[in-house]
């Protein structure tokens, strides 16, 4: 008995065929019309299972727990810069070297609901620096990676 994947193969030229996989059946009760996927060659067709993906998350849950339980212990520490880092979002210092400046660990966040995120910079760091005609010192924060710092005592 011929499908309609198979009827509509065989109507129409071989560099024209149009297939449907069995398991995606066309959706006739909606009001837009079902659009096939176009197959250059019918011999080499595969057929594709229609799966939805509901996580992209690999790693498991002990695993994001205990990093976010040795992130936990992180905050509050203070830590030394230890890279030639420049930043220039400080805007009454701009073009402020953090080489050297001591701050505090404020919040980890390559963890956030749960998940584990692509954070290329985890560790938000507060500062504290004395700016010329300044009355109180200059609070900022910036990301680092944990290579950046050295803890203090």
């Amino acid at each position: 008995m011929a499908t309609p994947a198979t009827a509509t193969a065989a109507a129409l030229p071989p560099s024209l065929v149009l297939c449907f996989p069995p398991s995606c059946a066309p959706i006739t009760s909606l009001s837009l019309p079902a659009r096939p996927v176009p197959v250059l060659n019918a011999s080499t067709a595969r057929r594709f299972p229609c799966r939805v993906a509901l996580s992209t998350d690999l790693s498991s849950s002990s695993e994001i727990e205990v990093e976010e339980q040795q992130a936990a212990a992180k905050i509050g520490k203070r830590v030394r810069v230890t890279a030639p880092l420049r930043v220039h979002h400080v805007q009454k210092a701009p073009d402020l070297d953090l080489d050297g400046l001591e701050g505090v660990i404020k919040q980890y966040v390559g963890v956030w609901k749960g998940k584990r995120i692509s954070a290329n910079l985890p560790f938000k760091v507060e500062f504290q620096i004395a700016v010329q005609g300044q009355p109180r010192p200059v609070k900022f924060v910036s990301h680092l990676k944990e290579d950046e710092f050295e803890y203090l005592e």
